[in-house]
């Protein structure tokens, strides 16, 4: 797991705004950021969306209402959140945060292009995964 490289600036005020559904992160070197939940669950890092490896990434649909029901400190690097699907696998550390923020505009853009290129819409639903049960609890 990645921890903090001297030079990552470091979270000084991290703010969850349930109504306008955005995270507020001010960092160390002046940065702040208004990082959707849309675009944190899109490109979330956990291997469920981020795959195991290069082109395995699973395109998020649906997302746009999402919102975090929780979100819980993981050392002094990361931050876990819980968000209203029920995803709860990612850790976002401060450089990943700090790289949704800074990048938000070409993520929007890549997340834009793939959602075409795949013939689908952000508010798609997700597909069902593929090899799941009847839905039912046995």
């Amino acid at each position: 797991m990645a921890g903090l490289k001297k030079e990552t600036p470091t979270p000084e005020s991290l703010t969850v705004h349930g109504q306008t559904k955005v995270l507020e992160i001010g960092f160390s070197d002046g940065a702040q950021f208004r990082i959707p939940f849309e675009l944190m669950r899109v490109y979330s890092p956990s291997a469920e969306v981020q795959g195991h490896g290069p082109g395995q990434e699973v395109l998020q649909t649906g997302k746009r209402d999402v919102t975090i029901a929780e979100i819980e400190p993981v050392g002094n690097y990361a931050v876990k959140p819980t968000f209203s699907d029920g995803h709860e696998s990612g850790l976002f550390t401060w450089e990943y945060l700090y790289f949704l923020g800074d990048q938000q505009a070409a993520l929007w853009q890549q997340y834009e292009e793939r959602l075409q290129a795949a013939g689908t819409s952000r508010d798609a639903p997700m597909p069902e995964k593929a090899g799941s049960s009847c839905g039912h609890n046995h």
